[in-house]
């Protein structure tokens, strides 16, 4: 389990190491041909800073080599805003007053319907955490509906245990996003006060639950601002790391979300720069060349523009993030504000203009091995 490896660090330690590093040690990093934790440590330290044309330079060839000029395109599709967490960066947050509301099956194949026309083949579903109103048997039911409509069904929703995804992926699940939104033990307690989401290494635990059920991708991420956002970068790197090691079948991903303005929330202050965050997509990329990285309409069109070419593999666009939002109810509440309001058809003109390949479907899933494949089927 993961948590075994994490209880080895303590975060406040792992925060001085990274900022204590220096030059030499960024170069030492740069010169490698295979990059380890220190190395990752190094790239995302301030020491860094000096040196990241040379380190977007790296990440775009890396990119390219291993995945050409192709950017991947996907949408998040709320089915339901009601939680039971609170959680006090979350516009879904359940102490927070606003209408909730859960999709029917009709309202679903709406939406879905909305989405194929924009051409959409990969979907995200995003549910609020509330297991009786959203639990296994909706998502199981919502994974039927659109099984049949798009080729790539992801879901990020409340961790789940090992069975109920073992029940879940032969209905067409491919991928799960679980972000631990901080590894920082002292400031995930005060960000999750109440609610099933309060414990921390069940959500620690979650990817170890998925990989041990088949999982084909697990997406990771830490919601960048919570905490300090290289610190929470490490342990994410080491989790990446061991996952990979552990589970080695399965694909991965990881996501870069960083803290956006909610219904009834407001931020202080700029939880990090977007050169920090060029900065952190490009250490992601030096130090594993074969995850993906994904950016969402949390960030600018300028930002997106310019990041697809340094070592992003695919992106969000014409996002809704509320229940609905698409065709149903689009003035519902969403759960954060979008920053790229850009349609699909928009995004994908943008990303040919650059000399790259909209990629609307995942085919991954067309190269998995016989005896998967097999599996997959007799278990429908």
């Amino acid at each position: 389990m993961f948590r075994e490896v994490f209880e080895k660090y303590n975060w406040e330690e792992v925060k001085r190491g990274i900022y204590a590093l220096q030059d030499h040690h960024v170069r030492a990093a740069l010169e490698k041909d295979r990059q380890g934790m220190e190395d990752f440590m190094a790239l995302i330290s301030p020491a860094a800073v000096p040196y990241l044309e040379r380190m977007a330079a790296m990440s775009r060839d890396l990119t390219r080599k291993r995945f050409g000029r192709t950017i991947q395109l996907f949408a998040p599709l709320y089915l339901s805003n009601e939680c039971q967490n609170i959680c006090t960066y979350c516009g879904f947050s359940f102490d927070n007053r606003i209408k909730r509301r859960t999709l029917t099956d009709q309202e679903i194949l709406t939406e879905a319907q909305a989405l194929k026309a924009m051409g959409y083949e990969h979907i995200l579903l995003v549910t609020g955490e509330a297991a009786e109103r959203v639990g296994v048997d909706y998502i199981q039911n919502a994974l039927r509906l659109l099984r049949p409509l798009f080729s790539h069904l992801a879901m990020e929703v409340q961790p789940l245990e090992e069975e109920e995804y073992s029940r879940l992926i032969p209905e067409g699940l491919n991928t799960v996003l679980v972000y631990q939104e901080t590894y920082d033990p002292v400031a995930y307690k005060d960000f999750h006060p109440k609610g099933k989401k309060a414990n921390f290494n069940y959500r620690l635990n979650t990817p170890d639950r998925l990989g041990r059920a088949g999982a084909f991708k697990i997406g990771l991420g830490a919601l960048l601002g919570l905490s300090d956002w290289r610190t929470d970068s490490f342990f994410n790197a080491l989790h990446l790391d061991y996952l990979e090691k552990t589970y080695w079948q399965t694909k991965y991903s990881v996501s870069f979300p960083r803290l956006r303005p909610a219904e009834k929330v407001v931020l202080q202050e700029a939880c990090m720069s977007e050169k920090e965050l060029l900065q952190l997509i490009c250490a992601y990329r030096i130090f594993n060349g074969e995850v993906e990285l994904s950016i969402s309409t949390r960030e600018s069109e300028k930002f997106r523009d310019n990041i697809l070419q340094l070592g992003i593999t695919s992106m969000s666009a014409g996002s809704a993030t509320n229940p609905g939002g698409y065709a149903v109810e689009p003035q519902s509440l969403e759960q954060f504000e979008v920053c790229d309001q850009r349609s699909a058809k928009q995004v994908s003109e943008m990303i040919r203009s650059k000399g790259y390949e909209v990629m609307w479907k995942d085919w991954d899933r067309a190269y998995q091995p016989e005896s998967t494949k097999t599996e997959i089927i007799n278990a429908i």
